[in-house]
């Protein structure tokens, strides 16, 4: 998302062939990102990155999404299946390719039967057009509700579920991962590093390399404590706090892969770093001293 509001299209281009080099070939955007582009832009960038030739399309695992309003009238947005037929077109057209491997529901459509949702996924997948359907953000009985009425018409359903999942952030361990878990649905966490304050932020204030202001401000203070045991943590082994971040959820045996969205070559490269980083079994309990999660539902409040 951050192609072309914060990223020129030629160093997206060179990130996204860095991320081939190095063997990343899931790519993951949505039909609402392009920021002050307009909404759109982002697929743009990556179709015509695709259009370079290569073998770049044929090698990458593409996802996109769709829920957002793309216009003010009805049908504009959301799930209906006339929207899903419009949006997957306009997706594909701007994207530059004639199929999406992942097609993914940004967010639970409450207006939209899963009879009207299905049905129209079937046909995009007897089209060629899609391979497979995920979902974003999600509750565990949401998931569920899809996979039963998919069952109903001996359709796959979902195969994922991108969902917000970080050290600071663990409500999706309460019914989503388990429901996840039981129904055979991969786990994309967003925000991995819950946008930068796991990625060293109490370090780059005191070095003057961020100067944190509103919201981000107001979570700093709120949260201050644990993020100074967390960069502590790192610090003491020898390691950077982004670092430490994204091998917890690598950590995670619901976690297929978490989603990381570089603005830069450098972003990038710190990024893969994580994929070096082994915690071993008192590291993993330590992390969860300082950002208690949860247990499976109903054990978390029950018996």
């Amino acid at each position: 998302m951050n192609f072309g509001p914060q990223t020129s299209e030629p160093d997206s281009h060179a990130i996204m062939d860095s991320a081939h080099e190095r063997g990343i070939n899931f790519f993951d955007t949505a039909n609402g990102y392009g920021g002050e582009l307009g909404r759109g832009a982002t697929e743009q960038i990556v179709g015509r990155w695709f259009a370079t030739g290569g073998g770049r399309r044929e090698k990458t695992v593409l996802a996109t999404k769709l829920y957002a309003d793309m216009d003010p009238w009805p049908n504009g947005g959301k799930l209906s299946a006339l929207n899903i037929r419009r949006a997957l077109d306009a997706s594909l057209q701007r994207l530059q390719t004639d199929y999406i491997d992942l097609y993914q529901f940004h967010h639970i459509d409450r207006s939209t039967p899963w009879e009207e949702i299905w049905q129209a996924m079937e046909v995009a997948v007897s089209q060629g057009k899609v391979l497979y359907a995920g979902s974003s953000n999600f509750a565990g009985w949401h998931i569920a509700q899809a996979q039963a009425a998919a069952s109903s018409r001996h359709f796959m359903g979902l195969v994922s579920e991108q969902s917000i999942y970080n050290l600071m952030t663990r409500d999706i361990e309460l019914e989503v991962i388990p429901a996840a878990q039981h129904y055979g649905l991969g786990i994309l966490p967003w925000s991995p590093l819950h946008g930068g304050l796991l990625g060293g932020v109490l370090r780059k204030e005191r070095d003057g390399k961020r100067r944190n202001e509103g919201r981000a401000a107001q979570a700093i203070e709120e949260h201050r404590e644990q993020i100074e045991k967390f960069e502590d943590f790192a610090e003491e082994r020898g390691l950077e706090p982004g670092d430490v971040a994204l091998s917890w959820l690598l950590h995670q045996s619901a976690v297929t892969a978490p989603i990381v969205g570089p603005r830069t070559m450098e972003q990038l490269d710190s990024a893969v770093r994580a994929l070096d980083v082994v915690l071993d079994d008192a590291s993993l309990a330590k992390l969860d001293d300082i950002f208690p999660g949860h247990k499976t539902a109903p054990e978390d409040y029950a018996w």
